[in-house]
């Protein structure tokens, strides 16, 4: 059986950089035959850039499609937000943190931010 990783935008910035360590860990659960996904909220913001067409591609080839929001995802980050202090900006984090949160997958991240989820169930890689 094969376990899901859900990565946000930082990770995937970085993985699209061949000499990091979240490009390898990505090359690492790819073979594993791992499926890695990402929050439509985190997709979002990675198309924003900067990244090059060929990045995006890449990506695009590389992960399973995004990971719509649903309403429980809504519910979940609003009580995210709530609990973290309400910070201007958060909502989206909130929002990349419920949708992992909500298939029991960790977060891969190199936002230490997403570290004031832990406490609400967001196992962090």
């Amino acid at each position: 059986m094969t376990t899901a990783v859900h990565i946000d935008t930082s990770f995937l910035l970085r993985a699209a950089r061949p000499e990091t360590e979240a490009a390898s860990l990505m090359t690492r659960w790819l073979n594993e035959g791992r499926s890695i996904h990402m929050s439509a909220m985190a997709w979002a913001e990675f198309q924003c850039g900067p990244v090059t067409d060929q990045q995006r591609a890449l990506a695009a080839r590389l992960l399973s499609a995004p990971v719509p929001m649903h309403a429980r995802h809504a519910d979940l980050a609003a009580r995210l937000f709530n609990a973290s202090g309400r910070r201007r900006g958060s909502l989206q984090d909130c929002l990349i943190a419920a949708a992992a949160i909500d298939a029991e997958a960790p977060l891969a991240t190199t936002d230490a931010g997403f570290e004031r989820f832990a406490e609400h169930g967001l196992q962090i890689v």
